[in-house]
């Protein structure tokens, strides 16, 4: 399962390929569980068998020095045993990075039954519901049954009227002077394609089930099929296409909102190109502030790609250790690193399991931390002299419990000893080694402890990615990034999506190169 935005310094699992004498299977090629199954038993297999011959190759290099091999047999023992776990769990255990804990049993708590949920965004329309004339007989004297005035039995009733499509016939009507001076014709509906016979309202509806509901464009041409409506896949994306061409400058917009802040969060997490029959992992590029995020997908995961969506900005970038962002921080003197203790935490976690007591220690510490986070003032929507009064308590806050919090936790750190390639001695080697961006947010009240942020901005894209795949074309990625772009700013803000991208497009196509942000647009 992915896991957006974390630390990408391992090799991918699709890399992994196991060979044997008939063919050579990699794990892109594996589409069903019982081959899957049957590679990680061959896996599990082959790992024992090398285990052996590591013990042996052991002992021989120790019998031939001379030496007695029996400790390093159990250093390398020890060090196979912890890969071994860590292979078996990411093969077969579920990915998360919650730790067990030990809940008392909770007592019974008593049904209660609970009233209608309020809908006030809900048309209500009032339905009277009538006998029949042939029921309307007194079954007593068997006269007619009047109607009572004002009397009624009332109840609620959520219902929903389906999806319809119609075929409109746009009959634009003329007019003209009695001196036939002037013929004037009403004005045309509001088209994001010239010439095209699908309306706005079409075209905006397909861009929200892909880009906000998931919804793979042959999915939804399926369900349009049964509503009566048969059109080709290659149509809708037509329509897509021609959309996101107006909200560009829109989307260009959100970047400058973004680099204009004086701190920003920084990830990425690829994405799958299914271009010319084949499929090249690409990578989506994230930029945000509290309030906003940007995306670019790009070919590559280098240093130049770094260097393009930090283009322009100043100030401090909230990231995980990837070395491209240190790159871009030594050539560049204005942008300075802070590290984020999730990602420190994560790799605790992951070794828990293998050095239960020194990882619960330092998760136990790491965890104070956040605790003292939770507990000051968030300055995100806050201004003024409001926005001073919450940073002046940060700071002091900060200074008074996370600092020494924070320097007992490093000489922690460099006492323990753990084996050279074992999961603690990583997790506590990637903590030292980046002690100064981890530790920048005591100095600035405006940081934040973690990028959390910034891999919840990035849960939209990754939700779609799993439902369709990807892009198939590099237009594709392009539209996926102004559309993934404006929806999932749209909804930072508070907004409708659909309501925001139909009063953006209609500024757009009346006047070529206008520009509204969500942060800007009233419902």
């Amino acid at each position: 399962q992915d896991r957006a935005g974390a630390d990408d310094e391992r090799r991918p699992c699709s890399s992994i390929s196991f060979v044997n004498t008939q063919a050579v299977v990699t794990l892109d090629q594996v589409e069903d569980l019982d081959t899957a199954k049957q590679i990680a038993k061959m896996a599990l297999a082959e790992i024992d068998r090398l285990n052996t011959k590591v013990l042996e190759l052991t002992q021989q290099l120790a019998a031939a020095k001379g030496e007695d091999g029996s400790d390093q047999l159990l250093l390398e023992l020890a060090l196979v045993q912890e890969q071994l776990k860590n292979f078996q769990n990411k093969v077969f255990g579920e990915s998360t990075e919650r730790r067990p804990k030990e809940k008392p049993p909770k007592k019974p708590k008593k049904k209660r039954g609970h009233g209608p949920r309020p809908q006030p965004a809900l048309a209500q329309e009032d339905v009277v519901l009538e006998l029949p004339e042939t029921e309307r007989a007194c079954p007593k004297c068997g006269d007619t049954l009047k109607e009572v005035p004002g009397m009624t039995e009332d109840s609620e009733l959520i219902s929903v009227l389906r999806r319809k499509y119609l075929l409109l016939k746009a009959m634009r009507q003329k007019y003209r002077c009695k001196c036939n001076g002037a013929l004037v014709t009403a004005p045309a509906p509001t088209k994001h394609l010239a010439g095209g016979r699908y309306a706005l309202e079409f075209a905006l509806q397909v861009v929200t089930d892909k880009y906000s509901d998931h919804l793979p464009l042959d999915r939804q041409r399926r369900i349009m099929a049964r509503e009566g409506l048969n059109v080709e896949t290659q149509t809708l994306w037509d329509q897509i296409y021609a959309l996101a061409r107006h909200y560009k400058p829109t989307y260009e917009a959100v970047r400058e909102y973004i680099i204009g802040a004086d701190v920003i969060g920084a990830d990425e997490t690829w994405w799958r190109l299914m271009a010319k029959r084949s499929s090249k992992k690409w990578w989506v590029w994230a930029i945000t502030t509290h309030n906003a995020c940007w995306y670019s997908i790009k070919d590559t995961r280098s240093t130049a790609a770094a260097r393009k969506a930090l283009a322009g900005f100043e100030g401090t970038v909230i990231c995980d250790g990837y070395k491209p962002y240190e790159t871009v921080a030594k050539e560049n003197s204005g942008i300075r690193l802070a590290h984020c203790w999730a990602h420190v935490r994560r790799y605790f976690v992951e070794s828990e399991d293998n050095y239960p007591k020194a990882c619960g220690e330092a998760l136990t510490m790491i965890g104070a931390l956040f605790e003292v986070e939770r507990s000051i003032p968030k300055v995100r929507d806050l201004d003024g002299e409001e926005k001073l009064e919450a940073l002046a308590i940060r700071q002091k806050e900060r200074d008074a419990k996370s600092r020494p919090m924070l320097e007992k936790l490093r000489q922690w750190a460099q006492k323990q000893t753990g084996l050279p390639k074992g999961g603690l001695r990583k997790a506590i080697e990637y903590m030292l080694s980046r002690w100064v961006g981890l530790t920048t947010f005591l100095d600035d009240p405006l940081v934040e402890i973690d990028n959390n942020g910034t891999e919840r901005g990035l849960r939209g894209l990754v939700l779609g990615r799993k439902n369709h795949y990807g892009s198939k074309s590099e237009k594709g990625t392009e539209t996926a990034a102004i559309f993934y772009t404006l929806i999932e700013n749209a909804k930072m803000c508070g907004v409708n999506p659909e309501a925001y991208l139909r009063r953006l497009a209609e500024l757009a196509i009346k006047s070529p190169g206008a520009v509204l942000l969500p942060h800007d647009f009233a419902q």
